[in-house]
């Protein structure tokens, strides 16, 4: 069961220049929808595009909500691309609460969420950062994903890396992207084992893409490493 409301409008013109010669559609209205599942009330917001092919589902962390640079970014980005991206809140952080719960619970509220990420009837990448990333790998198979896309994936605990979890990441059994920042301690890109996915580094980020002033690229620049990553990923996804 859900529940449907507008947010906010934006443009509705089906398509733009973006200066380099290629066409770009653009999107159109947000709106708000809350699913039941069996782990509480979860919300999806959504960011249409003007003529999508593929919607890409994106969770958040442990730690913190769909307002992640990285998952409005790609919210912003997305769209024009031809990809709906929906951003969902885990029962938990809408009921307000400071403490996730156990991954189990996490993938029963993902699942409950999925009938209504597959509603418009197009192929669902299923998406997350950090505990959100391990979440998408774990139930991508048996959801039927088209692919995974794995923000800031936490490989292990930070200073415990003999507790690795790329077991959950090598099992997706889908196209998955990984996009991790150079210095995060839940997992820097040189400690991911050889498998099939494909991994982007974004320059010295932590886990949540954050980069120090001292570093040789702004921080614009390193979430635009993140959107055109994921941009030209689901462009060659079939």
């Amino acid at each position: 069961m859900s529940d449907v409301s507008d947010v906010s409008d934006v443009s509705d013109v089906s398509s733009a220049n973006d200066g380099t010669g290629a066409a770009r559609e653009t999107t159109q209205a947000v709106e708000t929808e809350t699913v039941e599942t069996e782990a509480g009330t979860a919300r999806i917001t959504w960011h249409p595009a003007g003529k999508p092919r593929l919607v890409l589902a994106v969770s958040h962390g442990a730690g913190g909500g769909i307002e992640a640079r990285d998952l409005k970014a790609l919210a912003e980005v997305l769209p024009a691309h031809g990809v709906t991206v929906a951003r969902v809140e885990q029962p938990w952080r809408v009921a307000g609460k400071k403490l996730a719960p156990a991954p189990k619970t996490l993938d029963t509220g993902w699942r409950g969420i999925w009938p209504a990420l597959a509603a418009p009837g197009l192929p669902v990448v299923s998406g997350g950062r950090s505990a959100g990333a391990r979440v998408a790998c774990r139930t991508a198979g048996e959801l039927g994903a088209h692919a995974v896309l794995a923000l800031s994936f936490p490989l292990h605990p930070p200073g415990k890396p003999e507790k690795s979890r790329a077991a959950e990441l090598l099992g997706s059994g889908v196209p998955t992207l990984v996009v991790q920042g150079g210095n995060d301690p839940f997992g820097r890109p040189e400690e991911f084992p050889e498998g099939a996915y494909e991994l982007v580094e974004v320059p010295y980020g932590d886990h949540g893409f954050a980069v120090p002033r001292r570093a040789e690229i702004s921080q614009d620049r390193a979430v635009a490493v993140i959107t055109d990553a994921v941009a030209r990923w689901t462009g060659s996804l079939g």
